[in-house]
């Protein structure tokens, strides 16, 4: 055993070796790529046709090579963003193998998909059951949390190789903002008028998330079996014209839930108005 752990050590320390090499040999290329593009864009304006079409294909070349840096970059350590590095610290969240990143990746989905079961039996629960307060608060304490979480594992996707789109990571920001907004929302006269509504939001919300997961991980599920998505992408990454057939069903129900939220807005601003109005909640 002491042999076998001996080996171990030996065998990670050059791991370790051959990391830091690759990360600076990605570093220098990278900043080689960098300053040849800022070359060829200079030479763009008097170059002829053919020379034209040359910084064409290189420019091609140039964007392959970054995308052959980027799926390289997904297996070495690297530096985090602020917002792990304000959460987590300065710690290594890269997954060395395609397994465990495919777990961690499987486990988001899935904690996705339970929360929503959660938060809309929750949601039933706080609108049709318990009217109290604290039922409230803490069906909104789970709505921060939820969002928080969901912010943190996307953070370390991305550091692990995921092409999240910046504006899913966005809204997931939002939602955790104003769901703080609704939890610190002291009870009151404004926020019974406003209580029913957000519920029942909340129930339809979580309903149209149900539908729309399983309808995209069927998407993902096709796409990765014909080699066009890699194991990391999400439920809400990659659309294809041959989606809309399935799609149809489900277009009703988001512009519904996008003029709903209009609703929710309007709604706001008019009890923002209201003359027994106190609380910086209802205008946020």
């Amino acid at each position: 055993l002491q042999e076998t752990h001996k080996v171990y050590r030996q065998k990670l320390e050059e791991v370790t070796s051959l990391q830091t090499a690759c990360s600076s040999s990605i570093h220098r290329q990278k900043k080689t790529l960098r300053d040849l593009k800022h070359s060829l864009q200079r030479c763009k304006p008097r170059a002829s046709p053919e020379e034209f079409a040359l910084i064409q294909e290189i420019s091609t070349q140039i964007k392959e090579r970054q995308n052959a840096f980027f799926d390289m970059e997904a297996y070495l350590p690297k530096k985090n963003g602020l917002y792990l590095n304000l959460v987590l610290g300065n710690v290594n969240v890269t997954l060395l193998s395609n397994q465990a990143k495919f777990a961690y990746k499987d486990e988001y989905e899935k904690f996705k998909l339970y929360l929503t079961i959660i938060l809309l039996l929750g949601a039933v629960a706080c609108r049709f059951i318990l009217h109290y307060r604290v039922t409230d608060e803490v069906f909104n304490f789970l709505l921060v949390w939820y969002y928080c979480t969901l912010t943190i594992r996307e953070s370390i996707l991305i550091s692990n190789g995921s092409r999240i789109k910046g504006w899913w990571v966005s809204h997931h920001y939002v939602s955790t903002f104003l769901s703080g907004v609704m939890l610190t929302w002291p009870d009151g006269l404004m926020y019974q008028m406003f209580r029913s509504q957000f519920l029942a939001f909340s129930i339809f919300q979580s309903c149209v998330q149900f539908l729309q997961y399983y309808y995209q991980r069927g998407c993902l599920y096709r796409l990765r079996a014909l080699g066009e998505r890699n194991h990391l992408d999400l439920t809400v990454e990659g659309f294809q014209s041959w989606m809309w057939r399935g799609l149809t069903f489900l277009l009703p129900f988001l512009f519904f839930g996008h003029f709903w939220q209009l609703y929710n807005a309007i709604t706001l601003f008019g009890l923002s108005r209201h003359k027994e109005c106190k609380e910086w909640q209802v205008g946020v």
